[in-house]
């Protein structure tokens, strides 16, 4: 029982450079204690005490300010961050190595009693703060969710869901558990090397966009020549001008 008590203090010091000893982590990390409560009051739950079961994590939410259902099933080095306002319904799964950030909401869409009604978390997902995960699916393995995401569907593993409803990305990143890995943590579902696939396509339009106008305007310097008029067109380089302004917006 101990060894599995540090190993979860122990992750936590490992991904929140905040933590300076286990001494600290343990009697001040809200999200630690409600994943003990929880497991407390999940296990009275499969013991069919349920109202107790519900009372104590009423309790737990009371203390900690972070929501889970008696029925949510937690797996290992779980990692609440912050925590305040997280809200875990009754069939939600969470695997291993998980990291939750505050405001998060793992919920469901169905009003329907006995069906899985909340999502499934892969091993090392990440879900950053503010988003909302709502659904029966599933998230891959080292799936990462940005901030005040909507998911509403199922995420592959590895890739990151952004925007509102989620978008998703395919991040280029080392998938591998080695300390490569480590220094790519994206603690609030940052993942370098990706970009909006939504700003992507519209840099592309713009590019095809200069690219015409640039043929138009040596056009219309053939057509000067030949006509004997001004080869000026401050039009053009006003257009193209604007054109690149939103693309540089765009790359911010």
């Amino acid at each position: 029982m101990f060894n599995s008590l540090f190993d979860q203090v122990d992750s936590i010091i490992l991904r929140d450079p905040a933590a300076r000893n286990r001494l600290e982590v343990i009697t001040c990390y809200q999200g630690l204690h409600a994943v003990w409560l929880h497991r407390i009051s999940h296990f009275l739950w499969n013991l069919g005490l349920k109202w107790i079961a519900r009372v104590l994590s009423m309790l737990s939410r009371f203390i900690t300010g972070i929501e889970i259902h008696p029925g949510a099933k937690i797996g290992r080095r779980v990692f609440l961050d912050h925590g305040l306002g997280i809200v875990i319904g009754e069939t939600t799964e969470i695997g291993d190595d998980c990291t939750i950030y505050q405001g998060v909401t793992l919920g469901g869409t169905s009003l329907y009693k006995g069906v899985k009604r909340h999502p499934t978390l892969g091993k090392g997902v990440v879900v950053s703060a503010g988003a909302k995960v709502l659904g029966g699916f599933t998230v891959g393995d080292g799936a990462r969710v940005g901030s005040n995401a909507v998911v509403l569907k199922e995420i592959p593993p590895g890739a990151t869901a952004v925007g509102i409803p989620a978008r998703i990305l395919h991040p280029d990143l080392p998938q591998s558990a080695d300390s490569k890995t480590k220094e790519y943590f994206s603690a609030y579902g940052v993942t370098p090397n990706v970009d909006d696939p939504v700003s992507m396509a519209l840099k592309g339009l713009i590019d095809a966009t200069i690219e015409q106008e640039d043929k138009i305007a040596q056009l219309e310097k053939a057509l000067a020549k030949l006509s004997n008029l001004p080869t000026d067109s401050p039009a053009n380089s006003d257009t193209k001008r604007d054109l690149d302004a939103i693309k540089e917006w765009l790359k911010e």
